[in-house]
């Protein structure tokens, strides 16, 4: 990339964000665009890529939102047609699109008072695509403070930041196109998995193996109150990712009568603890972590969790991450990222933060505070549909399933949420599931994964 001439790599951002401009509309001839250009290499992304359009007959204003502007990119539009212009008030069916290439990835939450003056008045109806990502969004964390943009479309170049994967700044990306620069990249701070990463990692059967030899996992679950949890749970585990599933509790007969291959207590790889346990959770908790095998701990189970558990996957939503942590509910959901690192670290363990985008915090080695360090994965898979009573008890089966057949902790909670969102998209097809549905799916994923992945 070094012998590359001064500004080749703002040429090829700008014209890949042309390009998706002109498919987000559908045609650029006679589209009407104007450009929030700020005072930074994002503004000139857009100034080039809307001379771009303007040789293809799209009509181009430009209003200059800085205290300077990137002079070769103006220059270029203005040789194209574009024109500058003041910043008005822009009502639905002024313009076709707004480009809003104010702030890059090197800007601060909020927006200065200058732009937002400028960009209140624009109608919420006319589209537009952020260029890089929605000025005045939290980039490194994900995190929204004061007033920012929303877009419908954002184009962004070399790799994905944090911000387009982590809630609540993601809901503000919209849908997210990436332009390949040819770049040589560091190691990324929030990592998401994809098909071919899952198919790596998902362990398969030896031809010698033995039901023993594919792990045992074990369910600590329901409750007299809370029978279906303990099923749904079992269900979870009952995918065929383990070689067997052991169930302790309550519920046993129920769980029989719907799980005949389901056998009872013995000595297991892993345990899962606490969905629907209601006053018997503790009990559980304290039993499986008797055993020294690695644990997956939800819902009521997570209520007696108070020091760090190493080989565990804690899986929380915000509520109960909130109760964990001392802090409200509001206070996770708006920094979602913060608090799941924080607590990886102070449990010293995984943390699963579930969620529209479901968060998988490895605290660093060796940690037991709330330095946060460590890894992070997000799963983008799950569609809404997935918002369903029981759907986190097949969740921790799971993520049981693969800690006993030999995943890490953090391998472990990453691709049982990838399946459990891929899942749930395949049961949905675009409507309403039940968590039962996300159970008796995940099979079928594993199949098409084979298929796409495995070698015969």
């Amino acid at each position: 990339m070094a012998t590359l001439p001064d500004g080749a790599l703002m040429q090829r951002a700008a014209a890949g964000l042309a390009t998706a401009i002109g498919d987000f509309l559908g045609g650029v001839y006679g589209r009407r665009v104007v450009l929030l250009v700020g005072p930074g290499d994002n503004g000139g992304d857009a100034l080039y890529a809307g001379a771009l359009l303007a040789r293809r007959g799209a009509g181009v204003v430009a209003w200059l939102l800085g205290d300077r502007v990137h002079e070769p990119g103006l220059a270029a539009l203005r040789r194209a047609g574009g024109r500058v212009e003041e910043p008005r008030p822009l009502r639905a069916g002024a313009v076709d699109l707004v480009v809003d290439g104010i702030v890059g990835i090197g800007g601060r939450p909020g927006l200065p008072a200058r732009v937002a003056e400028a960009v209140i008045p624009i109608n919420a109806s006319i589209p537009l695509v952020a260029v890089d990502v929605p000025s005045g969004i939290g980039v490194d964390t994900g995190e929204q403070h004061g007033m920012h943009l929303r877009a419908d479309l954002t184009v962004t170049f070399g790799t994905h930041k944090v911000a387009h994967l982590v809630d609540p700044a993601a809901q503000a990306c919209g849908a997210v196109e990436l332009v390949d620069l040819g770049l040589e990249l560091p190691s990324a701070p929030v990592e998401a998995l994809g098909e071919a990463d899952v198919a790596r990692l998902l362990p398969r059967p030896s031809p010698e193996a033995h039901k023993y030899t594919r792990g045992v996992v074990g369910v600590r679950a329901g409750s007299t109150t809370y029978p279906g949890a303990a099923l749904l749970a079992v269900a979870g585990a009952n995918t065929g990712l383990a070689g067997m599933v052991r169930y302790v509790g309550s519920a046993a007969d129920t769980v029989k009568q719907h799980h005949p291959e389901v056998v009872g207590a013995g000595r297991v790889q892993a345990w899962v603890v606490g969905p629907g346990g209601g006053d018997e959770a503790e009990r559980h908790l304290t039993e499986a972590l008797a055993d020294d095998v690695p644990l997956v701990v939800d819902a009521d189970g997570l209520r007696h969790v108070s020091a760090p558990v190493p080989r565990a996957v804690l899986t929380p939503h915000a509520g109960e991450l909130a109760a964990m942590l001392g802090v409200e509910r509001s206070e996770v959901e708006a920094a979602p990222l913060r608090h799941a690192t924080g607590a990886a670290g102070r449990f010293g363990c995984v943390v699963l933060l579930k969620g529209r985008r479901t968060l998988i915090a490895q605290a660093a080695e060796g940690a037991g505070d709330a330095s946060g360090s460590g890894r992070v994965r997000v799963t983008t898979t799950g569609p809404s549909w997935l918002a369903t009573a029981g759907a986190g008890d097949v969740l921790s089966g799971l993520i049981g399933a693969l800690l006993a057949n030999g995943l890490s902790p953090y391998d472990a909670a990453s691709v049982g949420s990838w399946l459990h969102g891929a899942a749930a998209r395949l049961a949905s097809g675009g409507g309403p599931i039940t968590a039962t549905d996300v159970a008796r799916a995940v099979p079928a994923v594993v199949r098409n994964l084979a298929v796409r992945h495995w070698t015969p």
